[in-house]
C-alpha cells in the first residue's frame, strides 16, 4: 500500500534498498511501521546489484571459512564477532529470500547454483539470472513489503531527525511538494546507502549520495572507517567522466575471465596467489596502475561459456555499445562501488543515539573492516536488517520526556555545488590518495558552505563528503581499499585505531582516533 504519513509510529525505516525493506518486513504485524523511501519503493542500489548473496551452503564450505574470508578481504580490519554473525545467519537469508519467492539460480540436479567471487576460497554466492540478482531481491522484498501493514511513504525524503536530549524523537517529513512534515517515532531506522552520488564516476544510482551520514552526524551519532571507499575494479569503460556506468560482475572472474592489457597479458598474473580473483582492493589498484601508465585494461570473457546468456545483464550493456563480450574483450575502469564504513553501531543497529539505529551500507557494524568482501553487502543487509527488526519487536526504546526538535541545521550549500563536490571527493579521495590534495579538497569545501540557507540545499551531502576526506587525511597508513601514496605501507599501530568522526561545535565533521580491538585469532581457530 502506498499511504499518507501519519502523525507518529513505532518505527520508521528510511531507505527501500535490501536492509531497510529486511527491517520492515520483520516488523510488520508486530509495529506500526512507516518506510520512507525518496523514489518509487523498489528505488535504491540494491536492484542495480549484479553481485550475489555469499553464503556457506555447499558441503565442502562452512561459515567459519566464510568468516575467515571476510577477515582477510578486509586487511584484518573488521569485528570478529559482527562477522561471525554475518557468516553464521546467511544461509537464513538466501532461504528468507527463498519463502518469499526469489527465483535464484540452480544447477539441472535442482541445488543451488555456487559461483565463485574474488577474496573467496570457496564456491558460495548465489545469484539470480546470473547478474540480476539485486533486481530480484528488490522484486521481492517490495512486493512482501507492498502485502503487508507497512505505510509505504514514496517520493518522500527525511529533511531532519528530531531529537531531544541526544535522544531520536522522529523526522521531518518532505514531499515532492517540498512541504515539511513532522512525524513522531519511538525508533528510526537509517537504511539510506552509501556515498556513490558523491563521486563523478559511480556504479550506484545518483541519489544515493550520504544524506544518510550527515542526517546522523547532525542528531549527534558517531561515524566510523569512512576513510575506507571500495572502488570496484571492473566497471564497463564507456568514456563517461560523470555519473552512473554499468557494473561487470565479478562472477564474470569466478567463471574463468581475465583482466588483460592492450597487448593481451594477464596483469594480475604473479601479482597475487587468487590472481584475477584476489581482493577488490588489489585488482582495482593493478586496474588504476596499469591505466596510470598509460595503458588501457580489458576484461577478456571469450572462454566463459554462453556469457550472453549467463549474464544478460552485462550483455546488454556491452552490446549498446557495440561489444560482443563473446568475441571481444571489454574495456574497464576503477570505480566507487561501496562505502565500509558508515554510521557506527553495534551488531543490533544501535548507534550512540538513542532511538536511532542503522542497517546495511550507512552503517558500520564492522563486518567489513578495510575492505569488502564480494556478496557480503546484499546478505548483510538481509541479516542485520532482520537483527534490528527482532531489537525493536522485542522493546521499544524509552519514550521521550518531551517533544523534540530539529537537531543541528543543517549546513547551507547550494544544489549548485554538487558537481564540484563529486569531482573533489573524486580527484582527493580516489584509489590514490595524498596529503596534499586530501588537505585542500578540505579547504575548497569548506567554501562552499553559506550564511545563510537556501531553500535547495545538499548540505547533508557536504558533511558526508567532508566527513569521508577528513577521516581519509587522518589515517596515515594505507590499508585495504584506503591507499596513501605518501604512506604506502601499513602498521600494526593503525590496525588497532579507528578514525572517528563527529560533528563539532563549529558544524563542521573532526575527526578522533579511537583504539580498535581487531583480532582474527578465533576465526583462524574455528575454521
Amino acid at each position: 500500500m502506498t499511504a499518507t504519513a501519519a502523525d507518529s509510529y513505532d518505527v520508521v525505516v528510511v531507505g527501500s534498498g535490501a536492509a531497510g525493506l529486511a527491517t520492515a518486513l520483520g516488523l510488520a504485524g508486530l509495529r506500526r511501521v512507516a518506510l520512507v523511501t525518496s523514489g518509487p519503493l523498489s528505488g535504491g542500489s540494491t536492484a542495480w546489484a549484479q553481485g550475489g548473496l555469499a553464503a556457506a551452503l555447499d558441503r565442502s564450505d562452512s561459515a567459519s571459512l566464510h568468516a575467515l574470508d571476510t577477515m582477510t578481504a578486509g586487511s584484518d580490519f573488521g569485528d570478529a564477532d559482527a562477522i561471525r554473525i554475518l557468516a553464521d545467519a546467511a544461509p537464513a537469508g538466501v532461504a528468507q529470500l527463498l519463502r518469499a519467492g526469489a527465483h535464484l539460480d540452480r544447477e539441472p540436479s535442482g541445488e543451488l547454483a555456487l559461483t565463485r567471487e574474488g577474496g573467496h576460497s570457496r564456491r558460495r554466492v548465489v545469484h539470480a539470472g546470473g547478474d540480476a540478482t539485486g533486481a530480484e531481491t528488490s522484486r521481492v522484498l517490495s512486493a512482501a513489503v507492498q502485502r503487508s501493514d507497512v505505510d509505504v511513504l514514496e517520493a518522500t525524503s527525511v529533511a531532519d531527525l528530531l531529537t531531544v536530549d541526544r535522544q531520536v524523537t522522529g523526522v521531518v517529513l518532505r514531499g515532492a511538494d517540498d512541504r515539511r512534515h513532522p512525524v513522531g517515532a519511538r525508533a528510526v531506522v537509517l537504511a539510506t546507502g552509501g556515498v556513490g552520488g558523491l563521486f563523478a564516476r559511480t556504479t550506484n544510482p545518483a541519489e544515493v549520495s550520504g544524506a544518510g551520514l550527515g542526517l546522523a552526524l547532525r542528531a549527534g551519532a558517531s561515524l566510523v572507517d569512512l576513510e575506507f571507499v571500495q572502488f570496484h575494479p571492473t566497471a564497463l569503460d564507456i568514456g563517461a567522466s560523470a555519473g552512473q556506468v554499468p557494473l561487470l560482475t565479478e562472477a564474470l572472474r569466478g567463471e574463468g575471465a581475465v583482466l588483460r592489457d592492450e597487448r593481451g597479458r594477464a596483469i594480475m598474473a604473479g601479482r597475487h596467489p587468487l590472481a584475477d580473483l584476489a581482493p577488490r582492493d588489489v585488482v582495482a589498484r593493478r586496474v588504476d596502475e596499469v591505466r596510470a601508465g598509460g595503458g588501457s585494461v580489458f576484461l577478456d570473457a571469450t572462454m566463459v561459456d554462453a556469457v550472453a546468456e549467463r549474464f544478460p545483464t552485462v550483455a546488454a550493456a556491452c552490446l549498446t555499445r557495440g561489444i560482443d563480450p563473446a568475441v571481444a574483450p571489454i574495456p574497464v575502469v576503477p570505480t566507487q562501488h561501496f562505502l565500509c564504513g558508515g554510521v557506527r553501531t553495534d551488531s543490533w543497529g544501535e548507534t550512540d543515539v538513542v532511538g536511532l539505529y542503522a542497517v546495511g551500507e550507512v552503517a558500520a557494524t564492522g563486518v567489513h573492516g578495510a575492505n569488502r568482501l564480494a556478496s557480503n553487502s546484499l546478505v548483510e543487509g538481509l541479516v542485520f536488517g532482520t537483527r534490528v527488526a527482532a531489537r525493536l519487536a522485542v522493546a521499544l526504546p524509552p519514550a521521550a520526556r518531551r517533544p523534540g526538535e530539529g537537531a543541528a541545521p543543517a549546513p547551507a550549500v547550494a544544489t549548485a555545488s554538487l558537481p564540484r563536490i563529486r569531482q573533489l571527493l573524486s580527484d582527493a579521495a580516489g584509489i590514490r590518495r595524498t596529503a596534499p590534495a586530501l588537505e585542500q579538497a578540505m579547504e575548497r569545501l569548506s567554501t562552499m558552505r553559506a550564511a545563510r540557507t537556501t531553500r535547495s540545499s545538499v548540505g547533508d551531502q557536504w558533511l558526508a563528503a567532508l566527513s569521508i576526506v577528513t577521516a581519509a587525511a587522518e589515517r596515515k597508513e594505507s590499508r585495504g581499499c584506503h591507499w596513501r601514496a605518501d604512506h604506502p605501507a601499513g602498521s600494526e599501530w593503525w590496525r588497532q585505531r579507528h578514525v572517528v568522526v563527529r560533528l563539532g561545535e563549529d558544524g563542521t565533521p573532526v575527526a578522533a582516533v579511537e583504539r580498535a580491538g581487531h583480532d582474527r585469532t578465533e576465526l583462524e581457530q574455528s575454521a
